[in-house]
């Protein structure tokens, strides 16, 4: 968000803002990040090291790591989405009781709480 925050509407924005929101990064989306910058599918101003680590320090964001919980629990999913990583975060959104904050309209055929940009 912090590299396009126009991509999101006002009250997400005001949402992210609130102290008393707690923001998540997975493991899995850090792990995307360098496979895309690696293919170079993926612009980023730094390494990723750098990058996320930035990022996260700045927006307040707390890692999510992946637990074999969250890994073997993709295998419970219905095949809605094909994607691994999102898979991932769907499992992990389920396990964790959180909202995933996305644009992709395939989330919404799983049982997980989203927030639209």
């Amino acid at each position: 968000m912090t590299s396009q925050p126009q991509r999101f509407s006002e009250p997400v924005r005001d949402q992210i803002a609130r102290t008393s929101t707690e923001l998540l990064l997975s493991a899995a989306s850090a792990w995307e990040i360098a496979i895309k910058h690696a293919l170079g599918k993926l612009r980023l101003p730094e390494r990723p090291v750098e990058y996320v680590t930035s990022r996260l320090r700045e927006t307040r964001t707390r890692p999510l790591a992946i637990s074999w919980e969250h890994a073997i629990h993709v295998s419970d999913l219905p095949a809605h989405h094909r994607d691994p990583f999102d898979r991932l975060l769907i499992a992990q959104a389920q396990i964790e009781k959180v909202t995933i904050l996305t644009a992709d309209p395939t989330f919404a055929l799983y049982d997980v709480e989203i927030l639209r940009p």
